[in-house]
């Protein structure tokens, strides 16, 4: 085996441009294939480290997004009054009643208008979500027009930068601070009083409970609580699953453009690895019948080709990989169908993607190379000879 895989590789060597040519395609490939695959997990990642396994959130039954959701003023405090939630040092519940408000804001880059969801909380809101943490100025008051701004929004959206004012609901906000939320949804939010906001925008509703849970064990008998109960009409689900559901449409938006993509690039890629293994083999007639002449068996020379296509796909696919690995640097913000509000996140490479990626790129030398390899196994001996 170590003498084939050194026959390929030596092969693979003397036709650098070739080579290089060939795997270059494979890259690019490759390159696409790992590239969406990192969007679509640096999406569900986001949202599934925007919400915590120890909280529990209580919306309206049927919701599939936050903004679809109503909780009324007595729903929210039956809900909140549930034995399970965890109490506080002060011995009140350790929940918060959440109010979610789409508004307009133009982009700083490009002055473009996009959604920007505002988040009214309540007073235990930064308390249960550790992942938030305040970076500069301090939180708003209660009952003020004032704003907390992440700082991924605070970047990207004119007027939400510390000591800046934002003007919506016929009212200007002061931002006087920035949060620091890391890789997570809150990080393109803006948050502020809850019962300010209400009524801003005239509602007497909330649109959810966030609540800690006094033990993970507690969820079961929370949500058949919340399920049942006829003055709640609503349902609880555990936070972090309730944001990874979040990003389920979109992932899958995701996937499927870029599969049909890679799809469409591959085949390119796979004629381009065939044309190069058909070369080789039309240049090395000679050089097969004479290793056919020395002994050498036909499934020799068939493992010694796919073994060189199979050289050439790793080639191509580590290259795409590599590339696709910069990605990681960069943070991109889109529309999220389900919320309709503008999200930033990042490429994710994770080791299964890099698997597939190099599997992928194996995958697209073997079907390329298969029948080159097989027409180089059948070479006759005497009119190889010959041809020499």
């Amino acid at each position: 085996m170590a003498s084939l895989f050194s026959y390929s590789l030596r092969n693979l060597l003397a036709r650098r441009l070739t080579t290089a040519l060939t795997a270059g395609g494979m890259a690019l490939v490759v390159f696409v294939f790992a590239a969406v695959l990192m969007l679509a997990e640096g999406l569900r990642s986001a949202l599934v480290q925007t919400g915590s396994p120890g909280n529990a959130v209580v919306l309206r039954k049927g919701s599939k997004s936050e903004i679809e959701s109503v909780l009324d003023r007595s729903q929210a405090a039956v809900a909140e009054s549930r034995p399970e939630i965890a109490r506080g040092p002060d011995g009140l519940p350790a929940a918060a009643r959440e109010t979610i408000v789409l508004i307009s804001l133009n982009k700083r880059s490009t002055g473009a208008v996009s959604n920007v969801t505002i988040r009214g909380i309540g007073p235990r809101s930064l308390e249960l979500r550790p992942q938030v943490r305040l970076a500069a100025g301090r939180m708003p008051r209660p009952g003020s027009l004032e704003i907390a701004a992440g700082q991924g929004v605070s970047r990207r959206f004119k007027g939400t930068a510390l000591g800046e004012k934002l003007r919506f609901a016929q009212r200007e906000w002061t931002v006087v601070g920035l949060l620091s939320a890391g890789n997570t949804a809150f990080d393109s939010e803006l948050w502020t009083d809850a019962d300010q906001l209400m009524d801003a925008f005239r509602r007497d509703v909330y649109t959810l409970l966030l609540a800690r849970l006094a033990s993970p064990a507690a969820f079961e008998s929370f949500r058949a609580a919340v399920d049942t109960d006829p003055r709640l009409q609503a349902e609880a689900k555990i936070e972090s699953v309730f944001y990874e559901e979040q990003s389920e449409m979109m992932a899958l938006f995701l996937r499927i453009m870029g599969i049909s993509l890679t799809a469409i690039f591959s085949l390119g890629a796979m004629i381009g690895a065939m044309i190069t293994m058909h070369a080789a083999v039309a240049n090395r007639t000679a050089e097969i019948g004479t290793l056919r002449a020395l002994g050498f068996q036909r499934r020799t020379i068939l493992r010694a080709f796919i073994l060189e296509a199979l050289l050439l796909g790793l080639l191509g696919g580590a290259a795409g990989l590599a590339a696709a690995s910069g990605l990681q640097f960069f943070t991109i913000s889109t529309v999220n169908f389900q919320t309709f509000s503008e999200l930033a996140f990042g490429f994710s490479l994770t080791p299964g993607i890099a698997a597939a990626s190099l599997g992928f790129g194996l995958l697209m030398g073997l079907l390329g190379g298969l029948i080159p390899a097989v027409r180089a196994s059948r070479v006759n001996i005497v009119d190889a000879l010959r041809a020499a």
